[in-house]
């Protein structure tokens, strides 16, 4: 019994240090673990135990929101509309490219080279899921493709930290607008 418990202690201390470690991410200029590690209630010890590096730290919580921001897609789909389901897909790019900016000036650009690679193809498949669906309802254009959409939306790397609130959502809410099917109407031409 004791083993399983302290198993469990364990499992709720990472839990804890990544939880924080994102909040730091995103909204702080500077990552200090030392500050992580009090932060989540652990001492440098067990964080260390968890994560020996800066960068296995860093790189954990990037996994961790591109495996939430995929799982995503197929939730969103099966309780909302395939344009709506997007635009809510977008409320979550938000929070993952705000810590994907913070871990990428953290890390060292071979890590973040990696960690690059490994995002753009499940992210591009669970895009490709919510543009398929609008696609299919004809309430999303059908000439973009999932491509397309990363390379719009890239652009939130470029935000400043203290425009991000004000830029963000709004910034993708152009986007959003911009993937909408519209039924364009023949006008008569005057004579």
């Amino acid at each position: 019994m004791d083993s399983i418990r302290r198993r469990a202690d364990a499992a709720d201390n990472r839990a804890r240090i990544i939880r924080v470690a994102r909040e730091v991410i995103a909204n702080a200029e500077e990552i200090r673990l030392n500050a992580i590690a009090k932060q989540a209630g652990v001492g440098q010890g067990t964080l260390y135990r968890h994560f020996p590096t800066r960068e296995d730290l860093l790189a954990e919580v990037y996994r961790e929101d591109v495996g939430e921001l995929v799982a995503a897609a197929p939730a969103l789909l099966a309780e909302h509309e395939p344009l709506t389901a997007l635009a809510r897909w977008f409320d979550r790019v938000v929070d993952y490219a705000r810590v994907k900016r913070g871990v990428f000036a953290a890390v060292e650009a071979a890590v973040w080279r990696d960690l690059s690679a490994h995002s753009l193809g499940p992210i591009g498949d669970a895009l490709t899921v919510l543009l398929d669906a609008g696609k299919a309802d004809g309430s999303i254009r059908p000439d973009v493709d999932a491509r397309d959409v990363i390379l719009l939306i890239g652009y939130l790397t470029r935000l400043e930290q203290d425009e991000w609130d004000a830029r963000a959502r709004h910034l993708l809410q152009v986007v959003l607008d911009g993937l909408r099917r519209v039924e364009r109407s023949v006008r008569a031409t005057p004579r």
